[in-house]
């Protein structure tokens, strides 16, 4: 019935339109006096013809002058027709020829009805485009194109994922056993009066397995899965978002029991009356948040949804009736990145000899997603260079890919360059050793990889999710390690920009201590980031006096734990010599390697091995050289 009335209305405007446009063009050539060929010789005769404005248009042959005439001391319109003949004979007149000369135009006229189809052009373009725009928001956006067109329809997917293929996050998977027991026997819950979740929110870094998870249990109770993206819900015309999400609920209500899961929902349900809101975010928002309410029936649907930041949604959006339930997914840590390797491993041909515990050391801070890669990068590793299993070497480098990118053998490295990297690297290593608080070291490499010239791999020695106030000034220790070896050894006024990312990662540390920890003498206040401000939460107001003393506080403690780097460094140079000395042979050196220069202060064996087979070559080349270059018997006489 809506779609006819706007066809109807659509109709009734174009032929008003066509009317209008006949009026207009009936007006304007009705305007002008018409005048008869003798009319005109007389006009001409007694001179009082305007000249300036004459036009002359040929129309099937006859000539059509139209201009300005002067009667009773007024200009007054007209338009004579004059066949070729009459035109001929006037040529005659020089009167005439004089106002021939003066015609501004002289071509062909058109048919009346062309010219007006042209002058209605335009309109008939603009009126196209609002049909087609009104049609696409009155059918909720769904027209294609930039209105949002069939591509952001709800996807209904079958989900063949189990909990088995989960690992790593035991207990997220017992929160979600009874939305799976619930989507296969409802009527269990409803004797009993007890009401499942209608909604379950996932938040988590990036990568830890939260679309997996909500795959997993659609794919245990076996029912639809719905999936959409917070962002496909916004769009630049207000209402379409909310259509969406009508024609969301709709689908799945006619599929129930189904999974309706939204990724990255805070695209969607960020706080109202935020800058970082718009009118067609909170009519979305508003909309989503009507449809969980349960107004509807909704049985048999669960909404599911991930995001980063739960602290910006909205309020509405997480109270129980909506999303009832709150997971909490972090990163896996080292039995789950185990149980996760183990479980990437299935479909691989892989060495039996690696040891996974010692790779989950290895990858402190990775996602599974992440996990995923590592062991992916691997198996790509073993198919480039054609060998049949997958080793520990592999899944070294395939680490050192992704947390540094590729390899950069071919980069130019000069002698003094090497040097300096390989002090540096083992300044950094040499904290870890000798300060009890520090992060365990487990790789050291000076070849380059993405910006860096080289990096050292450093574990926490015991996972925890509490740092404590000796913790972080072990870690600000560390990153200025490599600047502090740097300048024992080579001075003051001959450091490098080497340690850029250091400071960076120390500056930081150092001002969540003082604005978010509490762990300086400013007490207890926390200081919001601008960053947080943004977010919609409370602005931590203070003076330019405490920003100023936030930068002291933040010096001191930089000042402070570099001096404690500077000392260690100090009081260890021969142990710091023997690692740069063992980087600079082997370009690479293992936790192991560290161990065993810390507890003999010498040389790992593997190293005075690769040292001497350097020299040997070196001197086969310099022998070749000069017997190159040696003169033969004839230039010695």
């Amino acid at each position: 019935m809506k779609n006819k009335k706007t066809l109807w209305i659509i109709i009734i405007t174009l032929l008003l339109l066509v009317v209008l446009g006949f009026a207009i063009y009936s007006f304007i050539a009705g305007s002008a006096e018409k005048l008869s060929y003798q009319q005109f010789q007389d006009l001409l005769s007694q001179n009082k013809i305007v000249t300036s404005s004459l036009e002359e248009k040929i129309y099937n042959g006859v000539h059509v002058i139209s201009g300005v005439y002067e009667k009773n001391g007024s200009p007054h319109r007209f338009v004579v027709g004059i066949n070729n003949q009459q035109y001929d004979y006037l040529l005659n007149n020089p009167m005439f020829r004089d106002i021939v000369s003066q015609i501004v135009t002289n071509q062909e006229i058109t048919s009346p009805i062309w010219t007006l189809a042209q002058s209605l052009l335009p309109v008939l373009i603009m009126v196209g485009v609002y049909v087609w725009i009104f049609s696409a928001m009155s059918k909720g956006g769904m027209g294609g194109g930039i209105l949002g067109g069939k591509s952001s329809r709800p996807r209904q997917i079958k989900s063949d994922v189990k909990f088995s293929d989960v690992a790593g996050i035991n207990e997220e998977k017992t929160e979600l056993v009874e939305l799976v027991d619930y989507l296969r026997n409802p009527n269990k819950y409803a004797m009993m009066g007890a009401r499942v979740p209608k909604g379950v929110l996932m938040e988590g870094p990036p990568g830890t397995g939260k679309t997996l998870l909500a795959k997993a249990v659609a794919g245990e109770a076996n029912v639809a899965f719905f999936t959409m993206a917070g962002s496909e819900f916004e769009e630049m015309f207000v209402g379409l978002g909310a259509s969406r999400v009508r024609d969301l609920f709709g689908d799945a209500k006619k599929a129930a029991p189904c999974i309706i899961f939204i990724d990255e929902i805070d695209a969607v349900g960020r706080k109202r009356n935020t800058a970082m809101g718009s009118a067609t975010n909170e009519q979305t928002l508003n909309q989503l948040l009507v449809e969980m309410d349960g107004f509807g029936s909704n049985s048999g649907v669960i909404v599911m949804a991930a995001t980063n930041r739960v602290d910006v949604l909205d309020p509405a959006l997480l109270r129980p009736g909506r999303f009832d339930r709150i997971i909490q997914i972090s990163l896996p840590d080292i039995r789950e990145r185990e149980a996760i390797l183990k479980l990437h491993a299935r479909n691989k041909s892989v060495s039996p000899e690696i040891d996974w515990k010692r790779v989950a050391e290895r990858t402190p801070g990775f996602s599974g997603a992440q996990l995923e890669n590592v062991l992916n990068e691997a198996a790509i590793l073993v198919v480039r260079n054609k060998r049949k299993m997958i080793t520990l070497s592999d899944i070294d480098e395939a680490i050192d890919r992704v947390v540094g990118g590729p390899a950069k053998k071919s980069r130019a490295m000069t002698i003094q360059d090497k040097k300096v990297v390989s002090y540096h690297e083992a300044g950094h290593a040499l904290i870890g050793l000798k300060l009890d608080s520090a992060s365990k070291v487990q790789k050291v490499t000076i070849i380059p990889r993405g910006n860096a010239g080289g990096y050292t791999i450093m574990t926490p020695k015991d996972e925890s999710n509490f740092s404590s106030k000796e913790d972080l000034f072990a870690s600000i220790a560390g990153y200025l390690g490599g600047r502090a070896a740097e300048e024992i050894m080579f001075g003051k006024d001959k450091i490098t920009t080497g340690a850029h990312d250091d400071l960076d990662k120390a500056t930081n540390i150092a001002r969540r201590m003082v604005t978010q920890f509490g762990m300086s003498s400013l007490g207890l206040t926390k200081y919001l980031t601008m960053q947080e401000e943004s977010y919609g939460q409370t602005k931590g107001v203070y003076s330019d006096e405490v920003a100023y003393k936030i930068d002291i506080e933040i010096n001191t403690i930089l000042d402070n734990c570099y001096k404690i780097a500077h000392d260690i460094i100090s009081k260890n140079l021969e142990t710091l010599e023997l690692i740069a000395e063992s980087l600079r042979v082997l370009e690479t050196i293992t936790a192991e390697q560290i161990e065993y220069i810390n507890k003999y202060n010498k040389l790992p064996n593997e190293v005075i091995l690769e040292k001497e087979r350097m020299e040997k070559e070196e001197k086969k080349k310099n022998a070749g050289e000069i017997l190159e270059f040696e003169p033969d018997e004839d230039e010695k006489k």
